[in-house]
């Protein structure tokens, strides 16, 4: 698998203009804490395979991003979390980018596009897949 990367774009009609890497944090966060209730009335530990990574923030002097490692190397390795912006149609235009690395295994595939929909679903945000498919989640006019 090569490296690929899903964008969340904040656009018109998304809760937030833009995001900060903490921001973005603070939902894998919410998402954690979700899971982990659904888990308590269940009767099981569904936050651990619902999130089967370690969160960690990284930093290299000038940039930073959110590192999810895996607890189990063999069924999840990583997946990357960083967030940006472009001009388009002069405008600038506010984004979340979920990267996976070459060495990701099918698991952090299909969880990246979980938390992708999670987030964009947060956020109100025009999701574009790893396949190049593009999910709405902005409410948008008739």
């Amino acid at each position: 698998m090569n490296m690929q990367s899903a964008y969340i774009y904040l656009v018109e009609g998304s809760t937030v203009t833009q995001a900060t890497l903490a921001d973005v944090k603070s939902t894998l966060q919410h998402y954690m804490e979700t899971t982990k209730k659904t888990g308590q009335q269940l009767g099981w530990t569904y936050s651990d395979v619902a999130f089967p990574y370690q969160l960690e923030e990284k930093h290299d002097g000038t940039n930073a991003w959110l590192l999810l490692r895996g607890k189990d190397p063999k069924s999840y390795k990583y997946i990357i979390i960083g967030v940006g912006s472009k001009e388009e149609n002069g405008k600038e235009v506010h984004y979340i980018q979920v990267t996976l690395p070459e060495a990701g295994t099918q698991g952090d595939y299909n969880k990246a596009n979980e938390y992708c929909r999670f987030i964009a679903r947060e956020y109100k945000g025009e999701l574009h897949l790893f396949n190049n498919r593009v999910q709405y989640f902005q409410p948008r006019k008739p």
